[in-house]
């Protein structure tokens, strides 16, 4: 057995299922679960009927580098959305459909890092686990960035030593951020992109909710958007892993794409004809479909602001809830410590959230997750509603 597996931490959610063993919930309340990012409004008849219309396609295996339609419609809505020339990326070399950006983003780190040397790779502290497992995986050294409420839930980068960047070889991005909802601004993206030509190391941007934000008319910055604007029209070291699974809601659909440094791809391509994970056809045509529209994705997000409007209004009375810029986390902060704060709201209210906590590693500040819990407004308005009375109600009983 590969021995780094035994580096793994369990996961959340896992953990979770092991606070709450033994608990029992009050009978006369629904259970209300807002601990899972996973999108429960209904996915697009778009979508549906673009699968179903193209079964034809099970018969015929897929390409790793999919259907060239594909990844030109890829490559036209990453110009539109990123304010990008309409030539600015090549769908031949700098696009590649994966089989959604959680199993892109943990394979990725297998194929860029060099366990050989003594290899670092930086994410956020909280973070998506998934960064962790890749990194321990491939023979590399995790390192933290803690994103405390002092610097608004980001990184302070310009607090890094040095060393830390000379030993680097992959960075992790999440932004939006899970579960902060925080956003980097176009300075922080021109910072490290400045970095990584500086000390050759690659950065993986993960963008999966890049389109649920808040204000119509400021849509968050991406990693390709912020490069070509500073000249850099190779992409070099810059990759962005984007997902339909909360643009779309379509998270069993399970696709994504990778798009960005050409030289870097066409490596990552070579992995993936021997990793095995081409997306089928049927998936890559209901795909097609989504990247096309933008109609559904606007009323996504309206829906959303209206689950955060509700909620936040009922807490507010309560506590201090704040309504991220994107995202559909509430990052909420909490009077007493988020694994008793989770277990007995579930006890009490039979709501379940998920401690900060359980989303970070220990730093020489403590865990950045504590006295956080994470809430995932992804039930409908109706249940975030009444997950809130709840949530008011336990935290007026403390």
């Amino acid at each position: 057995m590969n021995p780094n597996i035994g580096h793994l931490h369990s996961y959340p959610f896992a953990r979770l299922a092991q606070l709450k063993q033994g608990l029992t919930p009050p009978a006369d309340k629904s259970p209300i679960t807002l601990s899972i990012g996973e999108p429960q409004q209904a996915t697009p008849a778009l979508i549906q009927e673009a699968l179903l219309s193209s079964l034809q396609g099970l018969s015929n295996y897929p390409t790793t580098k999919g259907l060239t339609e594909f990844r030109q419609t890829i490559a036209d809505w990453l110009s539109r959305r990123f304010k990008l020339t309409p030539d600015a990326i090549d769908p031949e070399t700098q696009v590649l459909p994966v089989c959604g950006t959680r199993e892109a983003l943990f394979s990725f780190a297998q194929a860029v890092i060099d366990s050989s040397r003594d290899a670092l790779v930086l994410m956020p502290n909280p973070f998506y686990q998934i960064y962790e497992g890749a990194a321990l995986l491939a023979g590399a050294e995790p390192y933290y960035l803690d994103t405390p409420e002092q610097t608004g839930y980001l990184p302070d980068f310009d607090n890094v030593p040095e060393s830390v960047w000379q030993r680097c070889q992959l960075l992790y991005l999440c932004s939006p951020g899970n579960p902060t909802g925080a956003v980097l601004g176009q300075s922080d993206f021109e910072k490290l992109i400045a970095l990584a030509q500086r000390h050759d190391f690659v950065i993986a941007s993960d963008e999966c909710y890049s389109e649920i934000y808040d204000d119509e008319n400021q849509p968050p910055p991406g990693l390709l958007e912020v490069a070509f604007a500073m000249g850099h029209h190779d992409f070099k070291r810059c990759m962005v892993f984007h997902s339909l699974s909360k643009r779309s809601n379509a998270p069993g659909l399970r696709s994504g794409f990778v798009a960005g440094d050409a030289e870097i791809l066409q490596q990552y391509f070579h992995y993936r004809t021997y990793h095995g994970c081409a997306m089928p056809l049927p998936t890559q045509y209901a795909s097609l479909a989504a990247w096309q529209d933008e109609r559904h994705v606007i009323a996504n997000r309206q829906l959303y602001r209206e689950k955060f409007s509700a909620f936040i209004a009922i807490l507010e009375t309560a506590c201090t809830a704040r309504k991220p810029a994107a995202g559909f986390y509430i990052w909420l902060k909490i009077p007493i410590p988020d694994t008793e704060f989770a277990q007995k709201l579930f006890q009490q209210q039979n709501v379940t959230v998920l401690p900060g906590s359980f989303l970070s590693r220990d730093s020489a500040n403590g865990n950045p997750g504590r006295n956080h819990v994470r809430i995932a407004l992804v039930a409908s308005l109706q249940e975030c509603s009444e997950a809130a009375l709840r949530i008011k109600s336990f935290i007026n009983s403390l």
